[in-house]
């Protein structure tokens, strides 16, 4: 073999190592065994592919690309066949980009621009500092981050960093259909959805992060819109009367700062943030949680609490299910019963105990790409409270995972 030919071979396996890929294809159905007031359905079905692929160009320049395709049995998923980038139609889009980056490393700095995502949260199970982490709650307990068009600059080491991020437009958390069982309707009164009023401004906000020997702590800054929306409810002139529903996202400000404590048997960690926003229709609180963990062998403990203290009560109408699971004791335990199995165990109970969520799961590997979950989620309350108006809402759900 000539010179020339065993060079561009060595050159093509050196690039084949700077490209990586990874993806799954899910399909997830969902049984309901009550009918909810504004949705009869008893079932529905999922189909969700997702693929990502990552790029090393050099020591300094890396790219991101992923991107997902879905479609579903019960209208949540459009089905056009447009792709989307900024996330904000009402339903879910069949094409979506998912992540689309480039980022510069060099020494203590990196740059990293374009659809990302930016997790600040230190707490497992509820982040009040994470404002650049929009959800898609389409189905309320089965939420999954959205990402986000941003600049983002981190600056520092091991001990001590600096994480400020930029974005240049609102990108909202999607809700549920008004029309389905996670949108929990007054009764008797036709409404009819006037869609999403967005903001045009931008948002910024910077994260420093400190790890110590014995603790961990950060302290962090927002100002932006949040991407929970409140609802703007109007009587429409029509006949028969209906009320139109609008939402709209206020602009806030908040300052946030988490703390992580290990010791030899349990971990502490507790994260807080505060709310201001110069909308009048915006309450303003603090929203906190505080969690012990636990790693014992094969078991993993969380359990704490997540509290909420309303300054100023302006808002008559959210959908916010970070203040949802306010005011509450939640705890999660797994056990993994081998290299293949695992079961876990989510309950979030009310203070007062006039409701709960409780999640049960187990999961299956078959050999190295098929992993099966079987699920039963058990809602439980008062009508009044943003748990126990999902009453109707328990179900079962398998989930089928193939991973390449």
């Amino acid at each position: 073999m000539r010179r020339g030919a065993v060079l561009l071979l060595v050159a093509a396996a050196c690039s084949a190592q700077d490209f990586t890929q990874r993806g799954f294809v899910e399909s997830a159905t969902f049984l309901y065994p009550r009918a909810a007031r504004n949705d009869d359905g008893h079932a529905v079905s999922t189909i969700l592919l997702r693929y990502e692929a990552f790029y090393k160009l050099s020591s300094h320049w890396h790219f991101a690309a992923g991107i997902d395709a879905r479609t579903d049995t019960h209208r949540q998923v459009e089905r056009a066949l447009g792709l989307s980038w900024w996330d904000r139609g009402l339903q879910q889009p069949a094409l979506e980009v998912r992540r689309a980056s480039v980022a510069y490393s060099q020494g203590k700095l990196n740059f990293e621009v374009g659809k990302q995502f930016i997790r600040w949260g230190k707490a497992d199970i509820l982040n009040p500092t994470d404002r650049f982490a929009p959800r898609d709650y389409m189905n309320v307990t089965e939420p999954d981050f959205l990402g986000v068009t941003a600049a983002r600059l981190t600056y520092g080491g091991q001990s001590n960093s600096l994480d400020v991020a930029f974005t240049p437009r609102l990108t909202p958390s999607r809700i549920p259909l008004i029309n389905q069982r996670w949108i929990v309707l007054p009764e008797g009164v036709p409404v009819v959805d006037l869609g999403s009023a967005y903001p045009g401004g931008t948002q910024y906000g910077a994260r420093f992060n400190h790890i110590g020997n014995s603790a961990e702590y950060s302290l962090s800054f927002f100002d932006g819109y949040n991407h929970l929306p409140l609802i703007d409810a109007s009587a429409e002139p029509s006949l028969p009367p209906r009320t139109g529903i609008l939402r709209f996202y206020p602009r806030i400000r908040t300052y946030g700062a988490d703390l992580a404590v290990p010791t030899r048997w349990l971990t502490f960690k507790s994260e807080a943030a505060f709310f201001t926003s110069p909308n009048v229709r915006a309450d303003e609180y603090v929203l906190y949680v505080m969690q012990l963990e636990r790693q014992a062998g094969e078991w993993f403990f969380v359990g704490g609490y997540a509290g909420e203290v309303v300054t100023d009560h302006r808002a008559a109408f959210d959908f916010d299910p970070e203040r949802g699971l306010a005011r509450a004791f939640l705890g999660r335990a797994g056990y993994n019963i081998d290299a293949n199995s695992s079961v876990a165990v989510k309950v979030v109970v009310r203070e007062n105990g006039r409701a709960s969520w409780t999640r049960l799961e187990y999961s299956h590997l078959f050999g190295q790409h098929w992993r099966a979950t079987a699920g039963f989620n058990w809602l439980r309350g008062q009508p009044n409270d943003f748990l126990g108006q999902y009453y109707r809402n328990s179900y079962f759900s398998i989930v089928l995972r193939y991973s390449f």
